[in-house]
């Protein structure tokens, strides 16, 4: 099976949908996919750069005004992608946003005459009035409903890595089948890291309580309220030290916000780091791993710190209910109230025996979500939707010849 992947997004841009795409295409060639990828050009290249050996195909792109980290496909290249795609022989097209890509994806798919599927990542409803603030609210939240349901409607099928996700698109009317299938993690990748590295790196005492936050650094994320939660802790336990790990467009307001809090001390940003190394030291180094987004599909960096065999104290809102289970799960679920929140975290950090219970539950818990499974669950989907095309497609000719001077 040839899965076209055509996504708005990819590395070297570091986000949940790059990292969901690699796990993606890893899991498919491992069950003997062939998966060829269409996305961004990160440099300033105006030709196409087909890269044969990767099988990813990079189209030129234009910066994105309000977010100057991502790209946007230019849509002057299709009939160039088009003629690269029309002899390689595609069965199936998987988008995985919603912008060039899934217009490109939606005509591909009646060109090529293959099934489309797309992973609704992103929950606008909470994500656009960060970025387009002179709007109201209501206005962005109706537009967003309306823009998710006319795209989802132009697919063979929706797939979602959450429950809470399938309920919002089908209380908006979306009405194609919607799957849910999470991106799971490749738990082998988390085996290794170096706590004390970390700590010696960055010039943390080996003793000092230390929590965690990675993802990117943007105002959706609500990282202000672990901000205000952490002066909570400190009055309790005032050497307390939070980790920022990531980047975003959100940094230097975040920043102020800390000096706002006299939080200096307590808060370090440590931008960007490599998966292979810095990523898991920083997440053993770690007592608690801390998150309260409002706008998870899924919750990717939750999985990968219960992969690293640390606790999570989270809100469970939207995908982070499905991942978080506070009976066997390795986490603290905590309402997005600064005293319940910080009242966990307090807890956790003055209670040794509780974080190994949780370390324990982690390691065990994980297990369920690696990504081999899902990976052969979104396979038996593709299956079924090419086989449902081919049924469509060979239909006509099923039918009798019409008789001459007869009529039906």
């Amino acid at each position: 099976m040839h899965i076209l992947m055509i996504s708005d997004v990819y590395f070297p841009r570091v986000n949940g949908v790059s990292t969901s795409i690699k796990i993606f295409i890893g899991e498919h060639q491992k069950l003997g996919n062939k998966v060829t990828l269409v996305c961004p050009d990160y440099t300033d290249k105006m030709q196409i750069d087909y890269d044969v050996e990767h099988a990813i195909i990079r189209l030129p792109a234009r910066h994105v005004l309000f977010d100057p980290e991502d790209r946007l496909i230019k849509s002057s290249h299709f009939q160039g992608l088009l003629d690269i795609l029309q002899p390689c022989g595609i069965d199936i097209i998987h988008i995985q946003t919603p912008f060039v890509a899934h217009r490109f994806g939606v005509k591909l798919s009646g060109i090529l005459n293959v099934p489309c599927v797309e992973t609704y990542h992103t929950f606008f409803e909470e994500y656009f009035h960060h970025y387009i603030p002179l709007v109201p609210k209501r206005i962005l939240r109706s537009l967003s409903q309306r823009f998710s349901v006319r795209q989802c409607n132009q697919l063979d099928a929706v797939i979602v890595p959450s429950t809470a996700m399938k309920n919002v698109l089908s209380d908006y009317g979306v009405s194609t089948e919607i799957s849910i299938i999470p991106t799971g993690l490749r738990i082998s990748e988390f085996e290794g890291g170096d706590g004390s590295r970390f700590r010696k790196t960055h010039g943390i005492a080996a003793n000092r309580p230390l929590l965690v936050f990675i993802g990117r650094v943007a105002l959706e994320k609500n990282i202000h309220f672990l901000l205000d939660m952490l002066i909570v802790v400190k009055r309790q336990i005032p050497d307390v030290l939070l980790i920022i790990a990531g980047e975003g467009p959100a940094r230097k307001t975040l920043q102020k916000y800390t000096h706002k809090l006299a939080l200096a001390d307590n808060v370090m940003f440590v931008g960007y780091m490599s998966r292979e190394q810095e990523l898991l030291d920083c997440y053993r180094a770690g007592q608690a791993f801390v998150f309260s987004s409002r706008t998870e599909t899924q919750g990717l960096v939750l999985l990968e710190a219960l992969a690293c065999g640390l606790p999570v104290i989270s809100t469970a809102v939207m995908g982070t209910i499905d991942v978080l289970d506070d009976q066997e799960g390795g986490c603290l679920i905590a309402n997005e109230d600064v005293d319940d929140f910080g009242g966990k975290v307090i807890k956790l950090l003055y209670d040794n025996r509780l974080q190994n219970v949780l370390r324990h539950q982690a390691s065990r818990y994980i297990q369920l979500w690696s990504a081999p499974v899902f990976a052969r669950k979104s396979s038996k989907l593709y299956h079924q939707l090419i086989q449902e095309e081919k049924i469509d497609n060979d239909l006509p000719s099923l039918l009798p010849e019409p008789v001459p001077g007869q009529e039906y």
